[in-house]
């Protein structure tokens, strides 16, 4: 029982330490961004990457969440994206005038966003969460293109009347003089810009209390539990299916937010945007900044969100670039070598080698 108690402990302040690590480097990262931007040291284009790399860092740490922690492949990470996007931009535009703080405006999107996004994922995963393996990432794509072809075909509108839904235009009902939110295919128009960097940052910060206090939490060790042994979590009782859906509905919630945040960052966005590709992008995240290593997420999204935009001069072989350095980083990283540095470089390991040395030189 005292090995075990110790041995309890000396994780428990491995975790606490990498956890401290994570959040330090995400504050300061902002500091300096935010020193940078005060002194003119940043263009316009590196400007415009903040808010996306905020959000796509939300969307891996949440991922990971599911994925890495919980073991489920899902692919439709983009479609609570989406839905985020689009209801955010909705609760923006019908508060414009009863509140005039852009900040109060952007809070309630995001809360929104995240609501009903983490509302659709229930309902998707009480069929969805009982399949496992191949067939979970299949239906979850479908699931996925099937959440983007219904926004892509949803019309909203706004009048004095409040809010009105249609599938096609002419059957809108809308009353002359009033604001169309959402057009088809076209998406949404017309709106207002009210994502700021430090709301981005918030988020990041918001992300990683959920996901890291939850993966310490007892319902983290049972979805750690299920993960590595399904019938053994089984056998001593562990509702299966229940702890499954806490972490597919908390990934998704966080990903309704990043998700409008990402849409009031943009004068204008379309359903396309949040299809398969994105999703993929997400969970490339996700694997090449480790399974279940929340602060390998936090850096892998954003160097491979700029690594394409870095080598955009190369033009038509920048892509090609991005491809090659995926590979050779994950043939990297997955390296028996590389594994064997990293663990004899590790504090622990270190700190109890220089101890030994000490007591037999004693």
């Amino acid at each position: 029982r005292c090995e075990v108690f110790v041995m309890k402990n000396m994780l428990k302040n491995k975790n606490t330490r990498t956890d401290l690590l994570t959040y330090l480097l995400v504050v300061v990262a902002f500091v300096v961004m935010q020193a940078m931007n005060s002194g003119g040291m940043l263009g316009s284009s590196i400007k415009g990457f903040l808010i996306p790399i905020c959000v796509y860092i939300s969307l891996a740490v949440s991922l990971n969440l599911l994925v890495g922690i919980c073991g489920e492949l899902s692919l439709g990470h983009a479609g609570f994206m989406g839905i985020g996007a689009f209801t955010g931009i909705v609760i923006a535009a019908i508060t414009k005038d009863a509140i005039a703080n852009d900040f109060v405006r952007l809070l309630l999107a995001m809360i929104g966003g995240g609501v009903l996004a983490g509302i659709a994922s229930f309902i998707i995963g009480i069929p969805v969460l009982r399949l496992r393996g191949d067939y979970l990432a299949i239906v979850t794509l479908a699931f996925g293109e099937i959440l983007k072809n219904i926004i892509g075909n949803l019309y909203i509108g706004l009048d004095s009347k409040g809010l009105h839904f249609a599938l096609k235009l002419e059957k809108l009902g809308m009353e002359a003089g009033g604001k169309q939110l959402l057009s088809g295919p076209m998406g949404a128009t017309g709106i207002s810009r009210i994502s700021t960097f430090t709301v981005g940052f918030a988020l990041i910060i918001f992300t990683l209390i959920v996901v890291l206090n939850l993966i310490n939490s007892k319902e983290g060790r049972a979805i750690m539990a299920i993960r590595d042994n399904r019938i053994a979590a089984e056998s001593v009782g562990l509702d299966v299916f229940e702890f499954k859906m806490k972490a597919f509905v908390v990934s998704a919630f966080l990903a309704g937010m990043a998700g409008a945040l990402y849409g009031l960052n943009f004068s204008a966005i379309q359903a396309s945007k949040f299809n398969f590709n994105t999703s993929i992008n997400i969970l490339v995240f996700v694997v090449l900044g480790g399974m279940g290593n929340i602060g390998g997420s936090v850096i892998s999204a954003t160097l491979l969100y700029i690594l394409p935009e870095m080598l955009r001069e190369l033009y038509d072989y920048r892509m090609i670039m991005y491809a090659v350095v995926l590979i050779l980083v994950m043939l990297f990283t997955w390296s028996p070598m590389v594994k064997n540095v990293i663990q004899f470089l590790s504090a622990s390991k270190f700190i109890k080698r220089i101890h030994g040395r000490k007591e037999v030189d004693d």
